[in-house]
């Protein structure tokens, strides 16, 4: 008899953690089509929202970590130059990101990644985080082959702050002077990000928890008429 009311129990608390495990793609950068030559801003290539480059010089697209296109801009200034990615997380919560990052020898080196649902408070997820050079010894970004060198990614779903907000902004800025290389930050010095990926676990609707509770409500009846 436990062993069967302790199996209905697992299977009821399997199903309700399976539902909220489920995490959806809320956007999806590649850059393939939005082809950035300008600040932005560019919806992403899968789901909403969209990404902008703030307080910087020229924008191209050269490749990606093993895609044809990128998101790249020079005239870095510490501070006040940054990537920024809007999305949407109403109804969802246990976020996660990530993106692949480079840097030219003479671009930026150190960076932080800020995130903000106001646009005025802003909080750092990480600080001082340091991009490679995208030059040998390391592999260089082609169309074809990815490194993973080049890659970051973050599980946010500790920071209740960034769950069910109608806007929510992650900013990559320039924390630093020196450069990818070691030297010192050029004005022509660039940097690129490429598949920047938002995902997220949908709340459970309450008629969803309910259900899971009446499944379990009903499973431990039928034990105890069978008993």
């Amino acid at each position: 008899m436990k062993k069967s009311i302790v199996a209905v129990l697992a299977t009821t608390t399997a199903l309700s953690a399976a539902h909220l495990a489920k995490a959806d793609t809320l956007a999806d950068w590649t850059f393939e089509t939005s082809v950035p030559t300008t600040a932005g801003p560019f919806s992403p290539e899968i789901g909403s929202g969209s990404a902008t480059a703030v307080g910087l010089g020229t924008i191209s697209s050269p490749a990606g970590n093993g895609s044809t296109h990128s998101f790249s801009a020079n005239t870095w200034n510490v501070g006040t130059s940054y990537y920024q990615f809007q999305v949407s997380t109403l109804g969802y919560n246990n976020l996660s990101l990530s993106y692949d990052q480079a840097s030219s020898n003479t671009g930026p080196g150190l960076f932080n990644l800020e995130y903000t649902t106001d646009g005025v408070n802003f909080f750092t997820i990480t600080s001082g985080y340091s991009v490679l050079a995208n030059a040998s010894p390391n592999p260089v970004w082609n169309g074809t082959t990815s490194s993973g060198l080049y890659s970051f990614s973050y599980n946010l779903s500790s920071i209740a702050g960034l769950n069910n907000e109608s806007v929510v902004d992650f900013l990559i800025v320039d924390a630093g002077t020196t450069s990818a290389n070691g030297g010192t930050v050029a004005s022509g010095g660039t940097d690129r990000v490429d598949n920047v990926i938002v995902t997220a676990s949908p709340v459970p609707e309450p008629s969803t928890l309910a259900l899971c509770g009446l499944g379990a409500v009903g499973g431990l009846l039928s034990l105890r008429r069978k008993a």
